[in-house]
């Protein structure tokens, strides 16, 4: 197949599958997902992705219907049956289906949703373009819940920009892009903001600051301005589907290029990362 979709024990296209009327994340967006790279029938870093997905859902008292292990296993099964170099691996878990009441039973059982299709790693060597934007979601920027209506806004301001990536602050302090990472190199050591409420524990950026330690390049986790991000010597962007890349516009004005060896340095690891756990070189679009 070239896509597949699953939902509550379903499988099939995206448009042959339906969803209940009253399904939670239809009226409060009442859920939380996780996503990762396929290729070669492997998941990268499965068990990370499955981890935050569980920790995720306990943030909100959601129960996914079937253990970490049935779902790893579910997740390859469905896996095996796409095509395509590399694969966009998307999985969530709504509270269930009790129709649009804002107060719900705290033991119902939760709907899981799969869906599954090619695409591959964008070509980590072409820079971004980014621009700054105000970030004005609520104080749960570290769980991966379904409500993304701040990120498709700030992504669809980043798209009429004709950039890449929206990078956001709050009064000036940096905390991450629309659906991505953001750190910076300076002087040989990477800043990265800590991981708190504001942001998401990115996967990938837990893999940067590992092969940091790897090439041993000094970790300072702590906020930074915007100020300091338009005077990197890198600035770093990293996603589950954007591995490490590094951005070379921002606001209209050039940034970076002033550490190209220990930016190329860390891409080699990450990507070597990569590649040893999938058992296949990276495919880059």
């Amino acid at each position: 197949m070239r896509e597949i979709a699953y939902y509550d024990g379903n499988i099939g296209s995206p448009d042959e599958l339906t969803v209940p009327f009253n399904d939670r994340a239809h009226f409060f967006g009442d859920g939380v997902y996780d996503a990762a790279m396929g290729a070669n029938g492997r998941i990268f870093c499965l068990e990370d992705h499955l981890d935050r997905f569980y920790s995720s859902a306990a943030a909100f008292g959601i129960h996914v219907p079937m253990q970490k292990d049935e779902l790893g296993a579910l997740l390859l099964d469905l896996l095996s049956k796409v095509e395509g170099r590399s694969q966009f691996v998307y999985w969530q878990v709504s509270r269930g289906a009790n129709g649009r009441l804002h107060i719900y039973d705290p033991n119902m059982a939760g709907k899981l949703w799969v869906f599954i299709g090619p695409e591959d790693l964008p070509d980590p060597a072409v820079p971004l373009k980014l621009i700054t934007l105000e970030d004005r979601r609520f104080e749960y920027g570290n769980v991966k819940t379904l409500n993304l209506m701040p990120a498709v806004k700030y992504t669809q301001e980043a798209a009429l920009a004709g950039v890449d990536e929206a990078v956001l602050h709050r009064d000036g302090i940096v905390t991450e892009c629309a659906h991505s990472n953001v750190s910076i190199l300076k002087g040989g050591i990477l800043y990265s903001h800590p991981n708190d409420e504001h942001i998401l524990r990115g996967i990938a950026k837990t893999h940067l600051i590992q092969a940091c330690y790897r090439e041993s390049v000094p970790v300072i986790e702590r906020a930074f301005t915007l100020e300091q991000l338009a005077d990197a010597d890198e600035v770093i962007i990293t996603s589950s589907s954007n591995l490490c890349t590094f951005a070379g516009e921002l606001d209209g004005k050039p940034i970076g290029g002033r550490d190209p060896k220990t930016l190329r340095t860390l891409r080699e690891s990450v990507y070597r990362k990569y590649r040893d756990y999938m058992g296949v070189e990276p495919a880059f679009a």
